[in-house]
């Protein structure tokens, strides 16, 4: 996206940042992910993801991702 259209590159990024900065102070608000990996959760922004851990003290991103990617062959769930 960035190399087509940088201004709307920064703009998803700054939407990510701020979802990241919301679930690290309610980190519930995302969707249990259980059936890829225990206790990972996923939180959409537009037509991607954010895929996280809960913890004491905010969250762990694991990553972030296209929503149109095959996710059960990128967590190798069989």
């Amino acid at each position: 996206m960035a190399g087509k259209n940088p201004q709307a590159a920064r703009i998803l990024k700054e939407k990510i940042q701020q979802a990241c900065k919301k679930l690290a102070k309610f980190p519930n608000l995302g969707r249990r992910r259980d059936e890829l990996i225990p206790r990972l959760r996923s939180f959409s922004v537009e037509d991607y993801l954010i895929f996280y851990f809960p913890l004491e003290t905010g969250i762990e991103i694991a990553r972030v991702v296209s929503g149109y990617r095959d996710l059960d062959a990128m967590f190798d769930v069989d």
